[in-house]
């Protein structure tokens, strides 16, 4: 039986697929690839239109399936965007007299943090920052210190529940069952940072095409977490407005454009050609996209808690299809006013194909390359023999963890529907009292029924009904 995992990230851009088996040497061979356009499914990483994302979705998978000649029985999903955020919160045990902390005591403080409630959204992960043992601060959990006051300081991860909803939708309707789901930044920042950047402190940024996401750590731990949504599309479009198609402003980009350009470099008298009959001065082309490229980089560097803007010692680590762009590690430097810049156009695993976009190493698949990295279970269903009733048997609909709203307690940052896993009766989003249907959204994996057997049925059905001749 064929092994193998598969990953799909839904980006902005585009809508990717990636099937790779791991190796004993601990590389990835990369086994095939697609991808879809995301512009009309996608904005800002938020499902748009569930119709095209369905049938992307649905054409992403033929086309694995087609090159790995096996059936994909089950998928791992990366997913980011404007919906996901962080929010700091606190929770403080104070007790009657001195005494030792226990285990109980820590987990108490976890489960409280669980439990709060956001309007319209839901926790996706928490993480850690520190505790508390009376005036003492601490980063590991302070069981057997004694004291009278316990705190727990917590970073939460959040998410429109609407988006949420609207993702499990697709996938159901796409017949796909997801096995696993992980917060994208946070799988990114597992196979980009290293050891050292993240101990040491250092600002990761992932330059999309609709946002631009920003994650902040320090002391191994996630600091903060935040989407801007502003991306290269941006840029596209601010070109477009010098009266041309978006699909000209976009080569006129890739081509001339350059995220800072000295001053004695421009020439007035030069001009950038949008077709035969029309050309751009340089001088206003540069201040097109300088101006939004600074804007990007100054809401980046906004982003960045005050209590560690000078505890940088990893600096900026750029990724992304956006980084592309000339001279952008010189613009950060400048607006940012750090110098230790790095851009990260791979990840960190040792990756084998012979695809020639997963090759070019530009940034574009590292984040679908890192949640295939995560993915730890054989996604190979049955082999393509070409039957026609090679699809009687579904899929169990028992395969996937557990109903997604259930949120689980991860093992790993990033990782939101565990494998293994007792739900916490404190994070279990409440049901709808009078909707028939909830519950059927809720499933992770739908019911699968095979469109033959529909067909068959309704042909059935209608040989077997009077005609209206007969009524």
């Amino acid at each position: 039986m064929a092994e193998f995992i598969v990953a799909i990230e839904l980006g902005s851009s585009k809508i990717t697929g990636i099937a790779g088996r791991k190796n004993k040497d601990g590389s990835i061979s990369i086994l095939a690839l697609a991808q879809e356009e995301g512009e009309a499914c996608i904005q800002k990483g938020v499902v748009r239109n569930i119709d095209k994302t369905v049938q992307a979705l649905s054409n992403i998978i033929k086309k694995l399936e087609v090159t790995l000649k096996t059936r994909i029985a089950h998928v791992y999903v990366g997913f980011g965007g404007q919906s996901i955020m962080s929010v700091k919160n606190t929770n403080v045990r104070e007790l009657s007299s001195e005494s030792e902390v226990t285990q109980e005591m820590i987990n108490e403080l976890m489960d409280a943090n669980r439990s709060m409630q956001y309007p319209d959204k839901q926790i996706l992960d928490a993480v850690t920052q520190e505790y508390k043992v009376d005036n003492q601060y601490q980063a590991e959990p302070p069981v057997g210190v004694p004291c009278k006051r316990l705190e727990g300081n917590f970073l939460n991860i959040l998410c429109r529940k609407e988006f949420y909803r609207r993702l499990k939708k697709c996938f159901d309707q796409a017949n796909i069952s997801i096995l696993d789901m992980y917060i994208s930044p946070l799988a990114l920042a597992d196979s980009i940072l290293t050891d050292a950047e993240k101990r040491g402190g250092c600002v990761l940024v992932d330059l999309g095409a609709d946002t631009t996401t920003v994650s902040v750590y320090h002391r191994n731990i996630l600091r903060k977490l935040t989407v801007i949504p502003l991306g290269s599309r941006n840029i596209t479009k601010d070109i477009a407005s010098l009266q041309m198609e978006e699909e000209d402003a976009e080569k006129m980009k890739l081509k001339y454009a350059c995220a800072y350009t000295d001053a004695n470099d421009i020439d007035p008298t030069f001009t950038y050609p949008i077709d035969k009959e029309r050309s751009i001065d340089m001088p206003k082309f540069v201040d097109i996209v300088e101006a939004r490229v600074r804007e990007i980089i100054e809401n980046v560097r906004s982003q960045v808690p005050d209590e560690y803007a000078d505890k940088l010692l990893g600096g900026i680590i750029l990724t992304g299809g956006g980084s592309n762009m000339r001279n952008t590690e010189r613009a950060f430097r400048l607006y940012t006013h750090i110098e230790k810049i790095r851009t990260a156009k791979f990840v960190n695993e040792t990756i084998k194909s012979s695809n020639p976009i997963v090759n070019a190493k530009d940034g574009r698949l590292c984040t679908v390359l890192a949640i295939l990295a995560e993915g730890d279970q054989n996604c190979a269903g049955n082999d393509i023999t070409g039957d026609l009733f090679e699809h009687q048997q579904p899929k169990p609909a028992t395969q996937s963890a557990h109903p997604v709203d259930v949120q689980p307690t991860p093992k790993q940052p990033g990782r939101v529907i565990e494998d293994t896993v007792t739900p916490q009766p404190a994070t279990v989003q409440p049901a709808s009292k009078n909707t028939e249907n909830k519950k059927e959204e809720d499933e992770v994996v739908p019911k699968k029924t095979h469109k033959f057997f529909s067909k068959l049925s309704d042909f059935f059905r209608k040989m077997t009904e009077p005609d209206e001749e007969d009524k």
